[in-house]
């Protein structure tokens, strides 16, 4: 979320003037009483306040499931996923269990991110992605992904909502549990399905999983 802990202060570092009588002095913000801030603020810098991010590299949080929020940074502190370059691994190692249940809480309550409205259903590459989301492809032993990521169609309460995600940030995911550069998947469900799936299949999910509005907590979808 932060690129390293100098960084981050180097972001904040402000000028605080404090004049008494005709003198003025200058404090550096690690002088500044810090505690009020929310621990997700820190996660806002990449992730921004409204659980959207702006860069594709940083997946959307904004009505993610709680516990799968929780159990990555934790999978980044222990060193189970390090498939983002090593940007999570220092905030990951600062957050404390508290700080860490309230920004998961934080960004599992936000209203969930609209869905890609340029990608549309017109192409061939949409609709095979659809087919893979919702029904699999049996005779590549594929199972459908809705079976784990849907909202309603779930067997996997701890696996993460991907519609409305950044289909590069998808597109990098599926292919890091196919070379194996991602492997936190205590199951190896997600290495054995994404074993199965070729350069195409990869696009169109993502392209489709894009597409679609992701459902919040009380049923109802973004737009």
């Amino acid at each position: 979320m932060t690129p390293s802990v100098s960084a981050r202060r180097e972001w904040r570092t402000t000028l605080v003037l404090v004049a008494v009588g005709s003198t003025i002095s200058f404090a550096r913000a690690d002088m500044v009483v810090t505690d009020s801030m929310q621990p997700w603020e820190t996660c806002a810098e990449c992730h921004s306040l409204d659980g959207i991010s702006v860069m594709a590299r940083f997946p959307k949080l904004a009505g993610q499931r709680s516990d799968y929020i929780a159990k990555q940074v934790r999978d980044f502190r222990d060193g189970r996923r390090r498939n983002d370059g090593g940007q999570m691994a220092t905030i990951a190692a600062e957050i404390d269990g508290e700080g860490l249940a309230k920004s998961a809480a934080y960004f599992a309550a936000l209203p969930a991110p609209p869905p890609d409205a340029s990608l549309t259903a017109e192409s061939e590459e949409w609709r095979r992605g659809a087919a893979l989301y919702r029904r699999g492809d049996p005779a590549s032993g594929i199972e459908k992904c809705s079976s784990c990521h849907d909202e309603k169609d779930s067997k996997r309460p701890d696996a993460p909502l991907l519609k409305a995600q950044h289909a590069a940030y998808l597109t990098k995911q599926l292919r890091d549990w196919r070379s194996g550069e991602r492997r936190n998947d205590l199951s190896q469900t997600m290495p054995a399905i994404a074993a199965k799936l070729s350069d195409r299949d990869v696009s169109a999910l993502a392209m489709f999983l894009a597409s679609q509005p992701r459902l919040r907590v009380h049923g109802e979808a973004a737009q």
